[in-house]
């Protein structure tokens, strides 16, 4: 059974075995680690974390939901995706399609951003050997070919020269890639979003050839990017690989090869939440190196609060956290405090989805102590749990979406006039 191959495995091992995680495993992020159990298998039943995506082996296949579920339909996890990735409404296009096909969709519309992400580092260059044969020899002279072409001695010299160029390996996994989204009903507008770079990979492989592809995909598999400089092409290449092979279904060739796309639900809520408050909070952000703080002098104590309000004057601290109401407690409120105290704030904040509707709840900092019996809230210091409803009636997407629109607008109101 696919539960067999997949329980009490870390999210490393299954990345190392074909998984896709996104966004990838970085080590200094809270939410989502290296060590972090799938499928953690407790007594006769299983228990799931943060992570929603698919996962198949052989000819078996897991659906991993959000537990906003409804059992036919994960809307929630569409609606993030379609709000953070900017994807579109998969589970409408594949009703009828198999898990593969929904998988392979996920695989195509993270294309563009993993694109855009790389090439902020400028287009790949590293060695590549080309052959020639003129009079300007400057390499390695090439006698089995010499002989083959140039006998009778006609005044060429066929030589081969290492140089570094663009158009390498790599380079043309990303071309390969690139035309074979354009051949796709939805590919152009796809590619439309990155134009400019699709531009910059095109200009930069000149040599490329529809047939080379096979052979490019088995050289960019025997040379994978090991350069911690360039990680992001790391990602992308084995991205492109999964896409191209995809083309016969052979991302899973092999009955024992586990295989699928995950991603991390912990990260796409508190990036959804930036979106709904992002003109009244700063968003540093861990996975991405972006507004790092520190606790102490002297660079000591990094730490990356999800919000922190731009109000210097009345400072709040707002978490976004991936779990019900009762199940945020003890570190949480230990980081949330650590983070009020850092920055001078007197309020601070949980935002969390809501599955019923339940209100949020207000807690006052104590003060006193238990062995002098003075324990009182101080009145002046307090966190609250704000949740977001999400709605678990509706029977279509766009129903869903409605209400969530409105769900929103309830939401920021009520923070703002309880901030």
């Amino acid at each position: 059974m696919i539960t067999n191959k997949i329980a009490n495995k870390t999210l490393e091992q299954l990345e190392r075995e074909g998984v896709f995680v996104f966004p990838e495993l970085i080590s200094d992020t809270e939410d989502l680690v290296k060590e972090q159990l799938i499928l953690q298998s407790i007594n006769d039943s299983y228990r799931t974390g943060n992570v929603m995506g698919f996962i198949g082996c052989g000819n078996e296949r897991l659906v991993i939901e959000s537990r906003f579920s409804t059992g036919k339909n994960d809307f929630f996890f569409q609606y993030l995706l379609e709000r953070v990735l900017d994807f579109p409404n998969i589970l409408d296009v594949d009703t009828d399609a198999n898990q593969d096909r929904r998988l392979y969709s996920l695989l195509l519309f993270l294309f563009p951003i993993y694109l855009t992400t790389a090439l902020r580092k400028g287009a790949y260059k590293t060695y590549v050997r080309n052959q020639y044969n003129n009079i300007n020899v400057k390499g390695t002279v090439n006698i089995p070919k010499h002989i083959s072409k140039n006998i009778p001695f006609t005044g060429n010299v066929a030589y081969s020269q290492r140089e570094y160029s663009y158009d390498n390996h790599l380079m043309e996994l990303i071309r390969h890639t690139i035309e074979f989204i354009k051949r796709k009903p939805y590919g152009n507008k796809l590619l439309f979003k990155v134009k400019d770079e699709v531009k910059l990979v095109i200009d930069a492989t000149p040599n490329y050839e529809p047939y080379d592809k096979r052979k490019v995909i088995t050289e960019n598999k025997q040379n994978a990017v090991r350069h911690a400089y360039y990680r992001e092409y790391r990602a992308l290449q084995y991205l492109c690989i999964l896409i191209l092979q995809h083309e016969k279904h052979q991302i899973g060739s092999g009955m024992r090869q586990v295989y699928g796309i995950l991603f991390d639900g912990a990260w796409l809520w508190e990036e959804y939440i930036n979106l709904l408050i992002k003109d009244s909070f700063y968003h540093p952000m861990n996975k991405g190196g972006k507004g790092a703080q520190r606790l102490f002098t002297g660079n000591i104590g990094l730490i990356y609060p999800d919000f922190i309000s731009k109000n210097n004057e009345n400072r709040v601290i707002a978490d976004a956290k991936y779990k019900p109401i009762d199940n945020i407690g003890n570190r949480d409120y230990l980081q949330v405090l650590a983070y009020m105290f850092r920055f001078d704030a007197k309020e601070g904040f949980y935002l969390y989805p809501e599955s019923n509707t339940q209100d949020g709840l207000k807690l006052w900092m104590n003060s006193g102590s238990t062995y002098e019996k003075n324990v009182t809230p101080r009145g002046d210091v307090s966190v609250t749990k704000h949740g977001l409803k999400i709605p678990n009636a509706a029977k279509q997407y766009d129903d869903f979406t409605a209400r969530m629109k409105a769900n929103e607008k309830e939401f920021i109101e009520i923070l703002e006039v309880i901030m």
